[in-house]
Formats: structure tokens, C-alpha cells, sequence
């Protein structure tokens, strides 16, 4: 398999793009959001969660920090967490109406890497979805991404994106590696029908309160968006969709401008121009998003794209521009967040629930992270 810290994979330290006085290194990420219950949370999950993202920060921060892609962090942080059975993606990902694990990924970045300036500025990204059998499904979005010519669209579905996978050296698994008993145990009961026998019975075993998702029945996703210290943001989303979805069911993780944006595009307005060039200011605008919740409201109103065009056409902060989306999600019923980041390593991530699992990382290398909407990142 591929490893992400490959030489090739890493920007080479040179004085034209290697680490600066005014370079940031930015890495934001989330788990999914949700209905998790403050109150009936124990210690012992609280701390398994800010664990578990912390230790997601700290993988891809030893990307960027040694001039790494922004990709590469966003994947080595997406699959830490498709690795961890609490979060609903790769290992932990939910179960659809049939019992089956069909999981979904994407990619974005705001400008082509610079370690693979064969690849067009036209491609953007892509997304994945319907997959049973790719362990890390971010990995397979990364390789697919990197090979225009073996995967030339923005969607791919199915067995046959899993060969590809395998001509890749991506990871492929049983089946049986998805399944987790608390997933399964909330699954059928959802469905009102009996837990047991388990399908895979020694397997993905829940040994303790502390192993029990906090987000039961979830609808939410794992993402990561980095900056990397040549201006690059890549974002990077991969979820198990939601319990007990209908099989065949495509969400807003793999759709393109619902669930996952990049972009980035030039200060317009001479004045404006005028005025960052005064400043000092660059004159390009960049942002990256991954959102999480309620996917089918995320694709109605295209959520993801939606932050980067008030960012350039209404000039919003990205902050201004996330806050405004996530509550016309709340407006429309659908709940869940969304993480961005903008060219200057300006962080947003909010919410209209009651929690989501986030964190950030910056060039301090010290990770922050938080569960509950009230709760202040530490």
C-alpha cells in the first residue's frame, strides 16, 4: 500500500516554497455531529473521543509541519479516524436497511498539489461512494484523485471503483472488518428486530460503557481540511452514510458541493486588489469545507459551495459565511456542522445540534478538541 508519507508525496524544503516566517500550517477536523447527549456521557467516552481526535490532529500535523501537502495531512487524519470503531466511517461506519456497510469518501483541493504538477486545475476532486470492501476509503479517494487518466470523472460507484482500488495497492477487506456490535445492536433496533444472533459473533465485541457510541442512530460523517505552508487547502470527508439508509443510497459526502467544497479564486475589483497589494495582503482567496449531519439538507442546498460563494461574492468572513449555511440547515430541519478553513488559516466550525466532535491543530503543534455545542476547543 502506498504510505502518505511518501518522499514524492512531500513538498521539497526549498527556499521558494519551503516554510516561511508567514507561512501557516493549519489543520482542522471533525468526527461527525449529532444528538449526543451531554448529560449521559461518561468520562471514560469523553475521553476516548478527545483521544481519538487528538490523535487524528497529531497524524496530520507531522505531515504539514515537515512542508507536507495539505492533502496528505487531510487523508493521514481521516484515516486515523476510519481506523477508530467510534466514529462512522471506514471501521466504525453504520449499518444500511439490509446490514450491509456501503461506505462514501471525497476529496477537494483549492489548487492542484505541488508535488504532482501534472494534474489540471480543472480536476478539483471526486467522490466515492457504494463501497463494501476499501478499508481506508480516503486512501482510494487520494490514489483515484492522482490518476486523471484512470479515473477521469468526478463520481465513481461501486465494485468497479474497488478494482481500481486494487490496481492502486489500496487496502481491500472482508466485510466482516466493518462490523462492530454497538453499530449493529443500534441498527437492528432502529428496525425493531432482534439483536442477536450477531452476523460475525467474536467480532467487533463492545467490552464496556466506554466503547458505546455516544452518537447513537448517527447521520454524521469524519472530515479533515488543511493548509499547508504553499497556500494549498484539501479537503477530505468519508462516512458510513446514515443508519439504516436505504441500500443504494448516495449522500452528500461524495456529491460535490453539498458535503465537501475547495476552491480558490482571485480578489476581484481593482480597488480591492489595489488595497491588499498595499496591505501586503495576497490576492488570491482560498477555502476548504467538510460537512457532517443530515446529508439529503446538505445537498438541497448545497451547503458546501454555497460558504465559498458568500465568501467571494458577498466578501463574508468564512466564519460569517459557514454560520449563515449551517442555519439555513437549521431552518430547513436538517441538522449537523460543517469545518472550514480559508487561506489564512481562519477556522470556523459550526453547529446547529447539540454536539460535534472537532478539533485543530496549528503551527503551535498542540491539539484542541471539543464534543458538546457549549464546550470551548482545549
Amino acid at each position: 500500500m502506498v504510505s502518505l508519507g511518501e518522499k514524492q508525496a512531500l513538498i521539497p524544503r526549498t527556499s521558494s516554497n519551503g516554510p516561511s516566517k508567514k507561512s501557516r500550517q493549519v489543520l482542522v477536523i471533525h468526527g461527525g455531529a449529532g444528538t449526543m447527549s451531554k448529560e449521559g456521557a461518561s468520562p471514560e467516552q469523553r475521553a476516548r473521543y478527545k483521544a481519538a481526535l487528538s490523535r487524528a490532529l497529531e497524524v496530520g500535523y507531522a505531515v504539514l509541519k515537515d512542508g507536507g501537502e495539505a492533502m496528505d495531512a487531510a487523508v493521514a487524519a481521516v484515516s486515523s479516524m476510519e481506523d477508530c470503531p467510534l466514529f462512522n466511517s471506514g471501521r466504525g461506519a453504520v449499518f444500511n436497511v439490509e446490514g450491509k456497510n456501503e461506505l462514501e469518501t471525497s476529496i477537494m483541493l483549492s489548487k492542484p498539489p505541488a508535488s504532482h504538477p501534472n494534474i489540471p486545475s480543472s480536476r478539483r476532486g471526486l467522490g466515492i461512494t457504494l463501497l463494501r470492501h476499501v478499508r481506508n476509503p480516503s486512501q482510494l479517494a487520494r490514489a483515484l484523485y492522482l490518476a486523471p487518466t484512470a479515473a477521469p470523472h468526478t463520481m465513481l460507484s461501486g465494485r468497479p471503483v474497488e478494482d481500481l482500488a486494487e490496481e492502486l495497492d489500496i487496502e481491500l477487506v472482508d466485510e466482516s472488518y466493518f462490523f462492530t456490535e454497538g453499530r449493529w445492536r443500534e441498527h437492528r433496533r432502529g428496525l425493531g428486530l432482534p439483536e442477536e444472533p450477531l452476523p460475525f459473533p467474536g467480532k467487533g465485541s463492545t467490552e464496556g460503557n466506554a466503547d458505546v457510541p455516544l452518537d447513537q442512530l448517527p447521520t454524521g460523517t469524519v472530515g479533515a481540511v488543511a493548509l499547508d505552508v504553499r497556500g494549498c487547502i484539501a479537503a477530505v470527508t468519508s462516512t458510513g452514510g446514515r443508519t439504516n439508509k436505504l441500500a443504494g443510497r448516495i449522500g452528500d459526502t461524495p456529491s460535490m458541493a453539498t458535503g465537501f467544497w475547495a476552491e480558490e479564486w482571485p480578489v476581484e475589483g481593482r480597488l480591492r486588489r489595489f488595497w491588499k497589494k498595499v496591505r501586503g495582503k495576497g490576492t488570491k482567496v482560498a477555502v476548504g469545507v467538510s460537512g457532517t449531519g443530515d446529508g439529503d439538507y446538505f445537498i438541497r442546498l448545497a451547503t458546501a459551495s454555497t460558504i465559498g460563494r458568500r465568501m467571494r461574492y458577498l466578501h463574508e468572513p468564512v466564519a460569517k459565511a459557514a454560520k449563515h449555511c449551517v442555519e439555513e440547515l437549521r431552518h430547513d430541519g436538517g441538522i449537523g456542522g460543517v469545518i472550514a478553513l480559508d487561506h489564512k488559516g481562519h477556522v470556523a466550525m459550526p453547529l446547529n445540534c447539540s454536539g460535534m466532535y472537532r478539533g485543530v491543530i496549528r503551527e503551535d503543534g498542540v491539539p484542541k478538541t471539543a464534543i458538546f455545542d457549549d464546550e470551548e476547543l482545549s
